[in-house]
């Protein structure tokens, strides 16, 4: 089996070191196309109006300046000497839950796989009010490979990209495995930080405040607050059927 690892957060990220262990522990033919730099954000866009530059950064390693989308197609169409049979994208560092999703390159690096006819697993490790610099990189690591073979055990269908996130807990501490739905936060969790620089100009922020919300039964956000490893099926497709049918109804 031969699997591509990519990731949002940079060729030199903790957790791409992390996700390339699970991999290894899979396959002997692993590949990694990451982004040069830290790409946290930037969901699904692709690098339109400047060129991708290409570094090798080791055996079967290379780093792209652009997007985790980008990675993935120069990892499929110019870097690999093949298709992959599996894309791994993280492991990011912080949870991609709920409107995460909508946000992430590391999620948006396995839709693009998914698009490109890939089984792609999209990898987060949460971290708590200790923040980056105390994450339990190894619940992941711990985890993950097991994780992985019984998702491809199942199958993954076309169109379905599967969202893994790991606990902010030690890995003897997981409660479990949770299949869940995408959650939702209250919209009120994004501020604007304003500020001013050395000249009295101002610039801004886009930051995030803690609030309390439902969690909602059964959501990815549960399984984390439960110290579960959530499992979350995404689907490419979002046309939503029953709006299809009421707007119908009208035109």
């Amino acid at each position: 089996m031969r699997i591509l690892v990519t990731n949002d957060d940079g060729i030199h990220a903790p957790g791409l070191l992390v996700a390339e262990k699970i991999a290894a522990a899979l396959s002997a033919d692993v590949w990694t196309v990451a982004p040069e730099s830290d790409q946290s954000g930037v969901a699904h866009s692709l690098s339109l109006n400047e060129p991708l530059r290409l570094r090798e950064a080791g055996h079967q390693r290379f780093a792209v300046k652009g997007t985790p989308t980008d990675c993935v197609i120069m990892a499929l169409k110019h870097v690999m000497p093949s298709p992959p049979d599996l894309i791994l994208s993280g492991i990011n560092r912080g949870q991609n839950a709920a409107e995460d999703v909508t946000y992430s390159g590391t999620v948006a690096a396995a839709m693009e796989g998914t698009i490109l006819g890939i089984p792609s697993i999209a990898l987060s490790q949460c971290y708590g009010p200790g923040g980056r610099e105390n994450i339990f990189w190894n619940c992941g690591e711990q985890h993950g490979p097991d994780m992985v073979r019984k998702i491809l055990a199942i199958g993954i269908e076309p169109g379905i990209l599967v969202n893994v996130n790991f606990p902010s807990c030690a890995p003897e501490d997981v409660q479990g495995v949770a299949v869940t739905h995408q959650g939702r936060r209250d919209a009120s969790f994004l501020k604007i930080d304003a500020r001013q620089d050395g000249r009295s100009i101002p610039y801004y922020w886009i930051g995030f405040t803690r609030s309390s919300f439902e969690l909602g039964h059964g959501t990815d956000l549960e399984a984390l607050s439960e110290k579960k490893i959530s499992v979350t099926p995404l689907r490419l497709n979002l046309t939503d059927e029953p709006s299809v049918t009421r707007f119908a109804a009208h035109f």
